[in-house]
């Protein structure tokens, strides 16, 4: 919420209660830690439908679109759900995971998945059902980053995310294992602090960018090293970058999305706890993203149109 703020300080905002949701530093124990929050995010759904039609009344809505929020739909008003996992991946419980999350689903009028429906999509077995009741609507890849001819200026772009501990884990991983890159490195870590760290003199250290600041600097970047997730993948996939990903230990969605990409050339990965300088190496053997020409229909806002 903050990041929306400051990205668009004139619009009104709502803060949505929090789902309560916590990571570990061990994947082993991620599953169990997940499963405890289960009735913190049943509590945290039922508060965000409430606060949803108090909104709606307030507002005079007509219409809602929701990125992942199951709470966030009024039966009165179109509702749309934003989404590309339409199945959840959880290991030998995908089955009961991906059920209850279709289910959810159900409740809103549409579903938007941001991939293409073609073998071409990025989001395989998750973003695509064989079979289904669900009203889905595929929208293509949807990024806030254009490509630019700028003049490359950093070597290595490393771009830090997610939830902690992981993140912090993460950091202090390649700044240790990226000591000896030979070249310029920036990066990003994540947090919104005006903390400082010490680093070599061949890093540059950005403690968070806006949106225009980080299209420039990805523009002008070689390679990029993130995490797996699929708004970083839609991304990379708008700039044309060629990418190393390191996956969330435990984010079953994130290691499968990271197999995908090395499976059809595009990106290498490694796990976190393994990750070596010498890893950087499999770049060579890998295309990069490569974008095909897309355009949002905007016949889909019809939808909220009023009859």
């Amino acid at each position: 919420m903050l990041l929306l703020q400051k990205e668009f300080p004139l619009l009104k905002s709502y803060t949505l209660p929090s789902y309560h949701i916590k990571y570990t530093k061990s994947s082993k124990y991620l599953k169990l830690k997940l499963l405890l929050s289960v009735p913190s995010i049943i509590s945290a759904v039922k508060k965000e439908e409430k606060m949803v039609a108090e909104i709606v009344e307030k507002e005079q809505l007509s219409g809602i679109i929701s990125d992942n929020r199951f709470g966030v739909y009024h039966a009165d008003i179109p509702s749309v759900y934003v989404t590309h996992q339409l199945n959840v991946l959880s290991g030998v419980t995908t089955f009961i995971t991906s059920k209850i999350h279709q289910k959810i689903i159900k409740k809103f009028t549409e579903c938007w998945v941001p991939d293409f429906n073609d073998k071409q999509n990025l989001s395989g077995n998750l973003g695509h059902l064989n079979d289904t009741k669900i009203n889905i609507k595929y929208i293509e890849p949807l990024s806030r980053f254009k490509k630019q001819e700028l003049a490359l200026k950093y070597d290595l772009t490393v771009l830090l995310s997610g939830p902690e501990p992981q993140r912090t884990l993460l950091e202090s991983k390649l700044l240790q294992e990226l000591k000896q890159f030979n070249g310029t490195i920036l990066f990003v870590r994540g947090v919104f602090s005006d903390e400082s760290i010490d680093v070599p003199q061949n890093f540059i250290i950005k403690n968070y960018l806006l949106a225009n600041e980080l299209e420039r600097v990805l523009n002008q970047s070689k390679v990029i090293i993130s995490r797996s997730g699929y708004s970083t993948i839609m991304d990379l996939l708008a700039l044309e970058k060629k990418a190393f990903f390191i996956p969330t230990p435990g984010q079953f969605e994130q290691e499968y999305l990271a197999k995908i990409c090395e499976k059809k050339g595009i990106a290498p990965f490694a796990n976190q706890q393994n990750f070596s300088l010498n890893d950087l190496e499999k770049l060579q053997n890998f295309k990069g993203f490569k974008a095909k020409e897309t355009a949002l229909d905007l016949r889909l806002f019809k939808l909220f149109q009023s009859k």
